[in-house]
């Protein structure tokens, strides 16, 4: 089954966090076989929310919640259960700093 696990952190926690420690567990997961897909977010101030009400479009700057912590990025995993999935999850580097927030993925039903 595949588990999304969402990387959030505040962002002057992460300004000096090695890539080089995120790059090596990535490289760990895809060697296990657990690895789906990651990637790092730019900062939030790059970010813009967009919602579609009667047809028209609103686009606003930054993200949707005033929040102390944002989301930074994601690893979407393999795992045979959501007790492994914590275990990965717990292996993902800005946990030291943030949290990850750890999801199963729905399938969708036509």
């Amino acid at each position: 089954m595949k588990y999304l696990c969402l990387v959030y952190s505040e962002e002057k926690a992460l300004e000096g966090f090695p890539d080089a420690e995120c790059m090596a567990c990535g490289d760990a997961l895809r060697a296990s076989g657990h690895m789906v897909a990651a990637e790092a977010l730019q900062p939030v101030r790059t970010a813009k929310s967009l919602r579609v009400r009667k047809g028209r479009v609103s686009i606003t700057d930054g993200p949707f919640a005033e929040t102390k912590e944002q989301l930074a990025g994601f690893y979407l995993v393999e795992a045979r259960d959501f007790d492994e999935a914590l275990q990965i999850a717990a292996k993902i580097p800005p946990a030291r700093v943030g949290c990850i927030e750890v999801r199963p993925i729905r399938q969708l039903s036509p």
